[in-house]
Parts: structure tokens; C-alpha cells; sequence
């Protein structure tokens, strides 16, 4: 943009319709209601704690796209049946289960329903608060027969009780006085169908790989009904995972008003109603909580028990106590987590929004994995994938390290069941899945899933920083070294020295990040965290072997370990093929990956857009076409084993033929643009990044919210714009502060000790807030970071690069020529 600068930066474009969500640093409200987009607004206002999550539905039930109440790790399994069969595909799908929905509150007012789709609404006003973790609503309805109510609902999942979410309704007739009727609910919605609507899936809508299975047949089988004067609980048992759900609810009234109620309950609908002779002025308050408890073997009966005790605690503890004590967890979340831009309001709200996801994902999974949805939807069936490893863990690591820690023992845990799956592919050591909830490979389409090797060393990888950036050696000798050392065998047996001896270590077959491209030999991202894996699994066994022996012999012991694997782990590492092409100077994606056409994105109709839904894959493979950053994601994990001068050839060479599908690409863009000198980009990568679900930029935020996105975008902040790297321990800070930035400011804690860094473009300043000193690096220079503030002079930000990356959507042969670029013929679209 011409005259764009220091002074003059680029503008930045929100996506938000700002007279409808008002700019709000520490909120995201609503102002005006809206059926047109019930699946986005559901999961922008949802409320979790990682273990149990509410989607934002209206609390009158209706109208909604889909109901959604969610539980991390509540599933039901199905056989999943391979139109061609062979050996080692997986068998047994798994789907999260939409649990029994606790937060439906009709209101009829003169019998009439309010339904806010129809309804005459003279003020209306949602939000949610970051800072209380509290959704409210306010609104002002004007009846058919002309009487104003004031409603005021509030919704709450708590992060300090794990089971434990709190409603309340306040209705008050404004004017005249009514008959007021309140039907509070407990209602098992089989895949989040209502006596009105049915979900998207449910209606057979087009195909998506993104979404979840429906199920064809019943999954939650009643158990047990009970209810008394103020309480229902309820139980069920999967068909076939046969884990087991109890649901607890207590009710309170509050009113100066007469009325009446009644409870009922048969199996999948329990019910609370209220019947108020309202009067002008006379507010009714109705308080309900829920209890939530799942097992995967214990009876529905013991389940039954838990929910009774969490209830009968609520009631002796009170509900303020509860929003207290959610206050004072949120408040020690932003301490340590929060990051601030200064001066920019509107992305400062997104910022925060982004970070809560993350608390609401993980506070409470507790040896459960993250799954890409959170517990906000049914989105990728609620399965755990690699991007809790990359993208997740490292704000965990370095804001609640104790989550990271917990989420490691999730990945422990399965260890088993990936050792059984690298037997079922014909390898040693573990081959952990890539889709998952069980612990078993839930990916039916192996190319694109089970083939992605490489979360192996993903894992391997977030163990190793969590460990280093931590000090948690304890629990690397007693259980992480155990995922080390069957990871590490896994490559050793994967990978070969090929006979024409070239010399090096080849790993062939495998599918890299980039689900474009599949089945490949030598991706470049496999191989080089691959080789990060060997290489410290053989350090972390020489290690115990020399200083906590005792720690050695029984790992030797357990894992039947020998002297001679180590070495050939640190061989392979050492000689791991990484292809280079002298001609076009790159690093390629893969052995193949520059013969292949270039797919002309530039010429690709909007409309046919993601890739993966308009294109069958085989047309897909033959093209130089990625979904998500594959090298460049390499390039940021691994950045101390290429120079600047390399990472910016790569870029350019990746950047104009990555699409974007994929809503894991745009941070890792962001942060190596920042890098190599692409600062306008870099801000524009990272705005789309943030505002993902936000905007629906993808169109499925209907399906939850993308959990690991919200987890890039504080990578993209803290190790993007402020420079931060974890290089084996030790931290570094190289900042490239955005044009139009004063200041960025963020914490983290290493080894215990919690610092503050605040960005700006002259100068980067620490202060310890927590702990002992911090040593890091800054450009270079040592930096002993103790109780006073500590300020280093920066002299510029590094390189700076007006203009966006200008290279020609083609390709290179081998000799040099061109490859002619085009796309694909695919029915009414032709480029």
C-alpha cells in the first residue's frame, strides 16, 4: 500500500459487524439477535471447562442450529465398514456423544412461548465475560398481548468443580401482571435433534469430512429416572462403548409471587415447571444446577451417587461461593496467561476470546486429551488429534504448565494401544493414532490419516520442550522416557539405509502435515522431527544411563532396552535424508514434490473452495497444491537447523501455493513471514488467524470452535511478533513488533519463575514477577532477568519487507524449465 509505514501502517480489517458485537476488551457481546447464524453464534457464546462444555443455545431451546451439550471423551463407537478391506485398516470408529442437554428453560408468559425468532424484543443483549467465565443475557420482550417482560438469564460452567455448571432465569412483568409458566429441563436429544429442528447431519446435508458421524440408531440407553421435590437425576449407558453418563439437576425458586410446581421424569425428559401468578414488579428467580458425571466401567448407579454429593456440596457451599471461586481461577488465568496490544481494542477482544477457548478446552480434561473442537462441538467427531501437541501445548507449557504436564499422561496412557497399532502396521516400538478418543486409530481413510507418521515425533517433541521448559525430570524418567524410547524405535524400523549408499537415513511412505500430498518418500517434516525424536530420545537415555542409573535399569528392565538402538538412533539422526534441490534452491516438501504441476490457486474459482470438498484426491495428489504449512511449519519447529537466508527461500517458494484450507496454516505463516522479513503479511496472516471462528472464516465455526487455532494465535503473538524460541532449554527473544504496534505485552514461566515481557519497537523489557532469576537471550546477548526490571535496547526489528512475496505461481523441472501451471477440470468449473 503506498505510503504505508511506521506511521502509516496498513489497515486492519476485524470481519466483525460492529454494530451487532461491540468492541469490548474483556467481553464478546451481542447486541442484536439473529437466527441467520444460530450455529456460529452457538459456539461463540459456548461455556466450558475441558471437561464438560455447553453450547451457546438459547436458553427457551428453540430456534437453534444444534443442541450441544458435550463431554471430553463421552463416546460411542461403531464399526466402521471399508468399502475394500485389508489387513491393518482401522475397524472401530469413534463419535463424542451430544450428552443429555440440562439447559432448556422455557418461559410462557399468558401461554404464549417466547421464541426469539419471532419475538418483539424492544432490548436484547448477550455477552460473555473472559473475566468471570459467565454467559448473561438481558432483554426486554413486548408479548403478542402487549405486556413487557425483563428476562436475565446467566449460564456458567465451572472451572474450579469440574462437574459442576449453574443457570439462572430472572423474570419480572414489567407493566401488567400474568400467568407465568416455567418448564426448566433435563432432555436426552439423540444428536442434538429437538421436536422441531434437526441438525445439519441429520438431514443429510453435503459431504464434509470436517463434521461428525450421525449415528443411525439409538446411542444412550436409559438406566435409571429419579426425581423428588426440587431434583431429577437421570442415567444412561452407551450401546456400544458402554461407558456410562449420570446427570443431576437441582432447582431453586426465589419470588414473592404464589405459585406451584411440579417435578416429573421418565427416561430421556425430566421436568421442572413453575406456575407464578406474576405481579408488576415482582421479579422470579429461578437458579438450576447441574450436575455431570461419565465412567468408562463404572456402574450408572456409583455415577448416580457423584451427582448427588456435587449437588449436595452446591447447596451447603451456596452459588455465590461458586462464581467466586470461578472469579478467583479466572483471575490467576490471566495473570499468568493474558496478552495485551495496546491501543487496539477490537483485536485485543479477539485476542481474549481466543485465549479463554484455550482455558475452556483444557482447564479441566485432566488426563484427557483436547479435542479439535474442545467441548464447544461435534467437529471432527470430538477426536484428539496432533494439534494438541503442537499447537496447544506450548501456551500450556509456558502460562499452566501443570495442563501441559496432564496432557503429556493422557499421550502415557495410550502408550499401550500404540504399541499394538505399530504391530498392526508391522514396526516396533508405538505408532500412537492420529485420530482418536479410545486410544485406537479412528481414521478410516488411511492415506491422509494413519500415514501421518509423524505425530509420533510431535509428541515426542512437546514432551521433550514441556520437560525442558519446565524441570519436570521426575516425570520424564518415570513415564515420558518410556513414549521417547518406543517412539524413537518406531522411526529406527520405519526408516532404512538405502543399498545405493548415498549414506543417509530415508523414511519413505509416510504423509506429511500437508493432507494434499500423501504417501510420499522423504517429507521434509516427517525427517526432521523425526530426527529431533531419535536424537533426544538417545540423549535422554544417556543421560539416565549417567546420572540416574537406578532410573536406567528399570527402563532397560521394562522396555528390554539395548545399548546398541541408542546408537543406531543417534546414527539415523545424524545422516536423516533432508532434500534440498540446488536448482530452485529450496528445501522440497518431499523426494518427488517438484516434478509434480503447480496448481494455478490464483485461477481457482471461490467457489471451489476448500479443495478437499470439490476435487476427488487423486486429482488433488498431482498437483504442487498444499493444505497447510508443511515445510514452513518445519522451518518454525526446527528453525536453529536452517538459516534466515534458507527459511526465506522456502517461504517464498511455499507461501503463493498453500491455500489456506486448513485453519492450522495461517499462524505458522504468520510467524515465519515475521521472521524472514514479510511484516505486512505476517499482521495479515495473523488477523485471519484470529478471527477463524469469530468471522466463520471457514465456514464450519457451526461445528466448534478450532481449538488449535486459538492456541496458534498465542504461539503467532508470542513467538511471531515477540520473538520468543525454546532452542533445547534455553529461551530466546528476537521481537518483530507489527508497523502500527506501540507495544505487545505477554507473560511466561519457566522452571516455576513467571515473567513479564513487554515489547516495543526500541526496546524489550523483562520483569519477574514469580520465582527465581530467568537467564534468556536476546539477539545473541545474555539477559539475567531478577526481581528488578530488566530493559535491552533494540536497534531495529530485523528485516522488513514492504511488499507481499512476488513469485510466479510455476514450477521448476530439474533442469530449470518451467512447469506450465493450470487447474484442474472439475464439472462446471474450469480455471
Amino acid at each position: 500500500m503506498p505510503g504505508a509505514g511506521p506511521d502509516h501502517p496498513p489497515p486492519v480489517h476485524d470481519h466483525l459487524d460492529r454494530s451487532r458485537f461491540p468492541v469490548d476488551e474483556w467481553r464478546l457481546s451481542e447486541r442484536v439477535y439473529s437466527s441467520a447464524d444460530l450455529g456460529v453464534t452457538e459456539t461463540m457464546f459456548a461455556v466450558g471447562n475441558g471437561y464438560l462444555g455447553l453450547r451457546g443455545n438459547v436458553e427457551e431451546g428453540r430456534e437453534s442450529h444444534t443442541h450441544g451439550t458435550f463431554i471430553n471423551g463421552f463416546h460411542e463407537t461403531w464399526p466402521i465398514r471399508h468399502a475394500e478391506e485389508a489387513f491393518g485398516f482401522a475397524r472401530v470408529g469413534q463419535t463424542i456423544v451430544n450428552a443429555p442437554d440440562t439447559k432448556t428453560i422455557k418461559l410462557y408468559v399468558d401461554d404464549e412461548p417466547l421464541l426469539l425468532s419471532v419475538a418483539d424484543l424492544e432490548s436484547y443483549d448477550r455477552s460473555l465475560d473472559f473475566r468471570d467465565g459467565v454467559l448473561t443475557r438481558e432483554m426486554i420482550w413486548r408479548t403478542p398481548a402487549n405486556k413487557r417482560v425483563q428476562i436475565k438469564s446467566t449460564r456458567m460452567v465451572s472451572f474450579a468443580q469440574r462437574h459442576l455448571a449453574v443457570m439462572t432465569l430472572e423474570v419480572t412483568m414489567l407493566d401488567w401482571r400474568a400467568p407465568v409458566v416455567i418448564s426448566s429441563q433435563v432432555l436426552n436429544r439423540q444428536d442434538g435433534r429437538d421436536e422441531y429442528h434437526v441438525t445439519a447431519a441429520a438431514m443429510g446435508e453435503g459431504f464434509d469430512p470436517r463434521k461428525a458421524e450421525a449415528f443411525a440408531d439409538r446411542v444412550l440407553q436409559p438406566q435409571s429416572h429419579w426425581n423428588g421435590d426440587d431434583r431429577i437425576i437421570m442415567g444412561w449407558r452407551t450401546t456400544n462403548s458402554k461407558m456410562t453418563l449420570a446427570v443431576g439437576v437441582d432447582h431453586t425458586i426465589e419470588t414473592e409471587n404464589a405459585y406451584d410446581q411440579r417435578t416429573d421424569a421418565d427416561e430421556d425428559l425430566g421436568k421442572m415447571v413453575y406456575r407464578v401468578q406474576a405481579k408488576p414488579g415482582v421479579p422470579i428467580r429461578i437458579t438450576k444446577v447441574a450436575a455431570y458425571h461419565t465412567s468408562r466401567g463404572v456402574p450408572v448407579r456409583e455415577l448416580v451417587d457423584r451427582c448427588r454429593r456435587t449437588l449436595d456440596r452446591v447447596r451447603e457451599q451456596g452459588i455465590e461461593r461458586q462464581h467466586v471461586d470461578q472469579r478467583e481461577w479466572l483471575d490467576a488465568f490471566w495473570l499468568r496467561s493474558d496478552v495485551e496490544v495496546p491501543g487496539h481494542p477490537a483485536l485485543q477482544q479477539a485476542i481474549r476470546w481466543n485465549l479463554f477457548q484455550l482455558a475452556q478446552a483444557s482447564a479441566r480434561a485432566e488426563q484427557s486429551g483436547v479435542p479439535a473442537k474442545g467441548v464447544t462441538g461435534s467437529g471432527y467427531g470430538g477426536h484428539y488429534f496432533w494439534d494438541t501437541e503442537i499447537y496447544v501445548l506450548p501456551f500450556l507449557t509456558y502460562t499452566s504448565p501443570w495442563m501441559a504436564r496432564s496432557a503429556m499422561r493422557f499421550r502415557y496412557n495410550m502408550l499401550d494401544a500404540a504399541r499394538r497399532r505399530a504391530e498392526d502396521l508391522t514396526s516396533r516400538g508405538a505408532l500412537f493414532p492420529w485420530r482418536t478418543i479410545n486410544g485406537h486409530e479412528a481414521s478410516a481413510y488411511y492415506a491422509a490419516g494413519t500415514a501421518q507418521y509423524h505425530i509420533d515425533a510431535d509428541i515426542a517433541f512437546a514432551l521433550w520442550k514441556y520437560v525442558k521448559a519446565t524441570g519436570d525430570d521426575d516425570f520424564m524418567w518415570r513415564e515420558g522416557a518410556d513414549v521417547m524410547v518406543q517412539t524413537a524405535r518406531m522411526w529406527a524400523d520405519l526408516g532404512f539405509w538405502r543399498e545405493d549408499g548415498d549414506g543417509a537415513f530415508h523414511i519413505h511412505g509416510v504423509t506429511g502435515p500437508d493432507e494434499y500430498t500423501t504417501v510420499v518418500n522423504d517429507n521434509l517434516f516427517t525427517n526432521v522431527m523425526a530426527r529431533f525424536n531419535l536424537r533426544q530420545a538417545a540423549e535422554t537415555v544417556r543421560t539416565m544411563e549417567a546420572y540416574h542409573p537406578e532410573e536406567y535399569r528399570r527402563l532397560v528392565d521394562r522396555l528390554d532396552l539395548y545399548p546398541e538402538e541408542v546408537e543406531e538412533w543417534a546414527q539415523a539422526a545424524d545422516l536423516m535424508a533432508i532434500p534440498y534441490d540446488e536448482t530452485t534452491g529450496i528445501h522440497p516438501q518431499d523426494s518427488q514434490f517438484l516434478e509434480r504441476e503447480v496448481w494455478d490457486l490464483a485461477n481457482t474459482p471461490a467457489d471451489r473452495r476448500p479443495l478437499l470438498l470439490y476435487y476427488h484426491p487423486l486429482v488433488i495428489y498431482r498437483f504442487q497444491v498444499v493444505k497447510q504449512a508443511d515445510v514452513v511449519l518445519a522451518l518454525f519447529l526446527q528453525g536453529d537447523h536452517f538459516t534466515l537466508e534458507e527459511k526465506k527461500a522456502d517461504f517464498d517458494y511455499y507461501d503463493p501455493i498453500t491455500t489456506g484450507d486448513s485453519t492450522l496454516s495461517g499462524v505458522v505463516q504468520s510467524i515465519i513471514a515475521a521472521e524472514v522479513g514479510y511484516h505486512r503479511l505476517a499482521l495479515k496472516y495473523f488477523v485471519s488467524s484470529l478471527f477463524v471462528d469469530l468471522a466463520d472464516l471457514h465456514h464450519n465455526a457451526s461445528d466448534g470452535v478450532h481449538v488449535a487455532s486459538t492456541g496458534g494465535v498465542w504461539t503467532a503473538l508470542v513467538f511471531g511478533f515477540g520473538g520468543m524460541r525454546d532452542d533445547n532449554g534455553l529461551l530466546t527473544f528476537d521481537p518483530r513488533l507489527p508497523d502500527g504496534w506501540d507495544a505487545l505485552v505477554f507473560r511466561f514461566t519457566s522452571r516455576g519463575s513467571r515473567v513479564r515481557a513487554e515489547v516495543r519497537h526500541d526496546q524489550l523489557c523483562f520483569a519477574l514477577e514469580t520465582g527465581a532469576p530467568v537467564e534468556v537471550r536476546v539477539r545473541g546477548e545474555r539477559v539475567v532477568i531478577d526481581s528488578a526490571s530488566v530493559t535491552v535496547p533494540l536497534a531495529d526489528q530485523g528485516p522488513r519487507i514492504d511488499a507481499e512475496v512476488a513469485f510466479s505461481r510455476t514450477g521448476r523441472r530439474e533442469d530449470g524449465s518451467l512447469i506450465t501451471a493450470s487447474v484442474p477440470h472439475s464439472g462446471r468449473a474450469r480455471g
